[in-house]
């Protein structure tokens, strides 16, 4: 595959430009940082209005190849510890743990809760509401099936929710993946957001994809 020719300042791009999903990361390359591995990221801008309940697009994706990223898992239970920490999480708690995250403690990347930890759950909805990390039934994050949440969670999945405007940000590796991964994981995404795509929702559906790295530029891109 010819290799696209790397480009040297932001000022050489062209805005309008549409590139094929592959020759963007290629693009993107030619600005990655050689002091750390930049993670490579998606919107995408859906023709849905997020102020109707069917239309607030939220879920969970394993992705193929994972995101690169080490995810630190909390998980509340009375009775399953044992369990959770076999599994590799690394907060573990019950009651005593939801009043140290009451009291500010956020050192965790996903919660997973016990169902019959959910009640006592209300006093740190405020707390992990806003920051996307209350544990939610339809995202399986409560569940008595500790063992698979933490794996799951461990091995790649990201949640994907509607933003204002029904723009979807997602992180989907490091710029370190080969190509082939970064686009296999973008295609993962768009195909589930396909199949996810609510019935009220009329006209164009994706409105536009554009990619990115942490200190890059936004390109639009064609999947």
């Amino acid at each position: 595959m010819k290799t696209t020719k790397r480009i040297k300042t932001w000022e050489t791009l062209d805005s309008k430009k549409v590139y094929p999903i592959a020759e963007a990361i290629e693009v993107l390359r030619s600005f990655t940082s050689k002091k750390f591995d930049e993670a490579f990221e998606i919107a995408v801008r859906l023709g849905i209005d997020v102020t109707k309940a069917d239309q607030n697009i939220r879920g969970m994706l394993s992705l193929p190849h994972g995101t690169g990223k080490k995810v630190r898992v909390a998980v509340i239970t009375a009775d399953k510890s044992d369990e959770a920490k076999k599994a590799g999480a690394e907060v573990i708690g019950g009651e005593d743990l939801i009043d140290k995250i009451a009291g500010g403690f956020l050192e965790f990347d996903r919660v997973i809760a016990t169902p019959d930890m959910m009640p006592k759950m209300s006093k740190v909805a405020r707390v992990l509401g806003p920051k996307g990390l209350m544990p939610n039934p339809k995202l399986g994050t409560v569940t008595n099936n500790i063992a698979e949440a933490v794996a799951t969670a461990k091995a790649g999945q990201i949640e994907y929710r509607a933003e204002k405007k029904g723009i979807i940000h997602a992180g989907l590796g490091k710029m370190s993946f080969k190509n082939e991964q970064l686009v296999e994981n973008a295609v993962a995404l768009i195909d589930q957001l396909k199949k996810v795509k609510p019935s009220s929702s009329k006209g164009q559906y994706i409105l536009g994809i554009s990619v990115s790295t942490t200190q890059g530029p936004g390109l639009k891109v064609t999947i």
